[in-house]
């Protein structure tokens, strides 16, 4: 059964998601209500023309920050020194690209417009983070998420790659900022054999619930 959400903040249980993870429908994307749901284990994902729908996946794909694997080859890219990487420079561009990109299996992006207004809201509130990868000073990559600082997770949302390694860079900076932070985790949400690659592994939901104190 899918719960359709009204005015209030509140969501249902996340027991109470589908084998697929599917937990509601409806609402809104307002800062507020994105805050909740992301420290209570939910995000949203839908395609243009659906309601918005919110997920709560069991299991739940994470990294460990101390389990973020770094291959021989991304080493080497490092050391080149060919990219730099900044915070929170151009959150917009980075969502904007992430929305472009060409992904398999994927006919359109599920980032649609009011997915980017919403997060640009968030990160003018300063709990949505980007990072940007340069390369003679043009954008080549980046990715955004939502930083729970008090809850020491950071919930990855989407990357993207104009040229070769370089949101893998990118993420390796990443991973290095929240791990001088303290951070556990990051939040990856559902498997994929890249993510695998860099060391993050599915956990049962409970598990990922106690980490944000449920």
């Amino acid at each position: 059964m899918i719960h359709f959400l009204e005015k209030d903040m509140g969501f249902p249980a996340v027991s109470e998601a589908s084998e697929e993870g599917l937990l509601a429908a409806g609402g809104d994307l307002s800062p507020e209500r994105l805050l909740v749901a992301y420290r209570s284990g939910i995000f949203p994902w839908y395609e243009a023309g659906q309601p918005i729908l919110w997920w709560s996946p069991d299991p739940r794909m994470v990294l460990f920050i101390k389990d973020f694997k770094v291959s021989k080859s991304l080493k080497k890219t490092i050391r080149k020194k060919t990219f730099s990487v900044t915070f929170n420079q151009d959150f917009e561009a980075v969502i904007n690209h992430c929305a472009a990109v060409k992904r398999d299996g994927q006919q359109g992006t599920w980032i649609t417009q009011e997915m980017k207004d919403a997060y640009l809201q968030l990160h003018k509130k300063g709990d949505a983070i980007s990072f940007e990868v340069w390369e003679d000073g043009q954008l080549v990559g980046g990715g955004y998420g939502v930083a729970l600082p008090e809850k020491k997770i950071f919930c990855g949302e989407s990357m993207f790659s104009l040229v070769s390694d370089a949101s893998k860079v990118g993420f390796f900076h990443l991973v290095q900022k929240y791990k001088a932070e303290a951070f556990a985790l990051i939040d990856c949400q559902v498997y994929t054999r890249h993510l695998e690659s860099l060391g993050a592994q599915e956990i049962p939901r409970n598990e990922f619930l106690e980490y944000l104190n449920f």
